[in-house]
């Protein structure tokens, strides 16, 4: 498996996954269609299907302008909401690129259809291509769900993943993410180390995807909602209640 990152609008990122065994390839979230047509000629590969993760523009607003450029698209979502759908996926629904297998994970509550997509390739390490649910060392806002939905998406659906699992999200947010982060856990060094990590790849203009589950595991605290430093820092003992408390909080976060 491949993973081209190809950078969209002002901060997002749409993925190429390419089969290297078949040429085969999926896009995630084509924002950009003629981007997409440039690398997928530059590749050499053969496009077969859209994976988009949710409905906001700055996702799916490509889907009609690509499948008019790249003829017999399949494009996969789960919700209706998007533009050119021919697949609406759920949780568990298993598809193919090539000799990819990938699995849909349904993870609601930045938008009710959110879908993340694993993806497994023999030899490699396994991916997931995480939209606007997990960022690097952050999560999406609760615009269409709950505290108890994103616990649910990041905790027990992604937190399962392996920990070698790479982690490519939908936008360049590390940066911004690991100062609410250092904010939330000022003694842990691993946030730290990631900090000059970001700020050095942000200098060269560089991509910080991606990161893996294990990693996330270490310096998100959204994914470290059990942990006692983040719940004293909210001032709760549940880790349900320390999500909703953190999400509110980095809403209105000024670094």
């Amino acid at each position: 498996m491949q993973v081209h990152i190809l950078p969209a609008l002002q901060d997002n990122y749409m993925y190429l996954i390419v089969d290297e065994a078949t040429k085969e390839a999926a896009i995630v979230d084509p924002v950009a269609p003629e981007t997409v047509v440039d690398a997928v000629k530059k590749h050499g590969v053969k496009l077969t299907m859209v994976l988009t993760t949710h409905h906001h523009w700055d996702h799916a607003g490509g889907n009609e302008s690509i499948v008019k450029k790249v003829a017999g698209l399949e494009v996969c979502g789960g919700d209706d909401r998007m533009g050119a759908l021919t697949r609406k996926v759920g949780h568990g629904d298993e598809l193919k690129i090539g000799q990819l297998n990938i699995r849909c994970l349904f993870t609601p509550c930045h938008t009710s259809g959110h879908i993340c997509y694993f993806v497994e390739s023999p030899g490699d390490d396994p991916a997931v291509f995480t939209g606007d649910t997990l960022f690097v060392a952050g999560c999406g806002r609760f615009f269409e769900g709950s505290p108890d939905q994103m616990y649910k998406g990041l905790v027990e659906t992604l937190g399962k993943l392996p920990d070698q699992t790479r982690v490519f999200c939908g936008h360049e947010y590390t940066v911004g993410n690991l100062k609410f982060a250092r904010h939330v856990e000022p003694n842990n060094i691993d946030i730290e180390e990631k900090m000059s990590w970001a700020q050095n790849k942000r200098t060269k203009m560089e991509p910080t995807v991606p990161s893996t589950i294990g990693e996330e595991k270490r310096i998100n605290p959204f994914m470290r909602v059990h942990e006692s430093t983040v719940q004293q820092h909210a001032g709760q003992n549940e880790a349900i209640a320390t999500m909703g408390f953190i999400r509110r909080e980095k809403d209105s976060f000024k670094a």
